[in-house]
């Protein structure tokens, strides 16, 4: 069993040897995205399949903290070192002159944050140096942006210091604008959370880039350069560079796209919400309990769409549903389990479709965003899970394995979702 787990887990992350030229330019207002595994990336993981699957699972705990009413930080449930960081970063500039980072994007927080020279517990040896940018300048206790800030405060030189936990880490900061360069795009006093202070095992890096639509987010920073409109494409697993796109702006959207309305929650405004109205496993519409999919703001209930959950999570009696149709639906063969998956198959077997139905939009999933397939004895398994048991979930998540090789596009002025199939290269 355990070989099975490391061959499965090398199937997902292996990069074939074709050599690609990590230092191309981006365009203006579309940026290269890369898998942190890429060849691109100095962050390569090599974390067991075990506690592969506990970082999805600590990603979920930690949006269902962000969802709900609950303000308790969630804890990652192992001690192991294990890295919650989202899985795709991009370059971003910083300062005058330009220090170039790698930051993670995160389409479910906001605010930004960068480590920063001195910092203590920081895990990069790339610390951006504010001293060195002359364009720098520490925002004070007054500033309009500090009330937007997590948990802010006052420090004794009247600047606006921060905290906030990120599943199961802690960093205290303080509030900074400086020149962002994103390709050859200008955001001139974009404004970012310096970290002096971190602990724990869970933060990206070289920081974060938030992608909600918060009031600190990166999309309402930029909104007269971009209109508050984005896209992205993720590259599926067996990509040999793992490199995808962020498009940014109006300009050069898919214009043949299915769309679907995005959802306000007032509780958690920076999360995409959108309404999951059914799932059909071939051609059924699965009989799913309507509370399941339901969106309820009171609660964080709904379906969001993220980009650093891995697997899609669905609350438990819609996975029950969903699963068990699945199976009723492979014919002549015996459904057995592999790590966190309980729905794995051996040999030449043929899989149902499975379809998300929003409304207006139905996304069918291909083989590719469906299964995770094994050498090992030629298993293959169904790549979703049922939200953990042991936390008062209602939130379903649409991960980055079910959107990999589509273009997701994010249209806040006209609150809408979009997908189009896409290879993502």
């Amino acid at each position: 069993m355990r070989s099975h787990l490391l061959i499965l887990l090398i199937s997902l992350l292996i990069l074939k040897s074709e050599s690609i030229n990590c230092n191309e330019k981006s365009h203006s207002s579309d940026l290269r995205v890369f898998h942190i595994n890429s060849q691109c990336s100095p962050f390569k993981t090599s974390v067991s399949w075990a506690d592969t699957l506990l970082q999805d699972k600590a990603r979920f705990l930690y949006l269902s903290s962000l969802a709900g009413v609950r303000k308790s930080s969630v804890p990652i449930a192992s001690g192991r070192g294990i890295v919650q960081s989202p899985t795709y970063i991009v370059r971003a500039n910083i300062g005058t002159p330009a220090q170039a980072m790698l930051v993670a994007l995160d389409t479910s927080n906001d605010a930004a944050w960068i480590p920063c020279s001195g910092c203590v517990g920081c895990s990069s040896s790339v610390l951006f140096d504010p001293s060195k940018s002359s364009s720098s300048r520490t925002l004070q206790c007054e500033a309009p942006q500090c009330k937007q800030a997590p948990n802010p405060s006052c420090t004794v030189s009247k600047s606006c210091g921060f905290n906030m936990t990120y599943g199961g880490s802690a960093i205290e900061a303080y509030l900074t604008q400086d020149t962002l360069t994103l390709a050859t795009d200008v955001i001139p006093n974009y404004t970012f959370g310096c970290i002096n202070k971190a602990s724990g095992t869970s933060l990206p890096a070289q920081g974060l880039m938030g992608l909600g639509r918060g009031p600190l987010s990166l999309i309402s920073q930029s909104q007269n350069l971009y209109q508050s409109t984005f896209s992205y494409c993720l590259p599926n697993s067996k990509s040999s560079n793992f490199s995808g796109s962020l498009r940014l702006g109006p300009k050069n959207q898919p214009i043949q796209i299915k769309t679907t309305p995005l959802l306000k929650n007032p509780r958690r405004s920076s999360l995409y919400y959108v309404n999951l109205v059914g799932i059909r496993v071939g051609n059924k519409i699965v009989d799913i309990p309507t509370s399941a999919l339901a969106f309820d703001p009171a609660t964080g209930a709904g379906t969001i769409f993220d980009s650093g959950t891995v697997y899609t999570r669905l609350v438990e009696p819609a996975y029950v549903a969903v699963r068990n149709e699945f199976r009723r639906r492979v014919k002549n063969a015996n459904a057995t389990s592999l790590g966190g998956f309980d729905t794995c198959y051996s040999g030449s077997v043929v899989f149902p479709s499975v379809t998300f139905m929003f409304a207006g939009m139905n996304v069918t999933l291909p083989p590719d965003n469906l299964l995770i397939h094994s050498s090992a004895g030629n298993l293959s398994c169904l790549a979703m899970a049922a939200a953990p048991t042991n936390v008062n979930s209602v939130l379903n998540v649409i991960a980055s394995m079910q959107q990999q090789n589509h273009r997701v596009l994010i249209d806040v002025p006209n609150s809408r979702l979009g997908i189009s199939r896409e290879t993502c290269t």
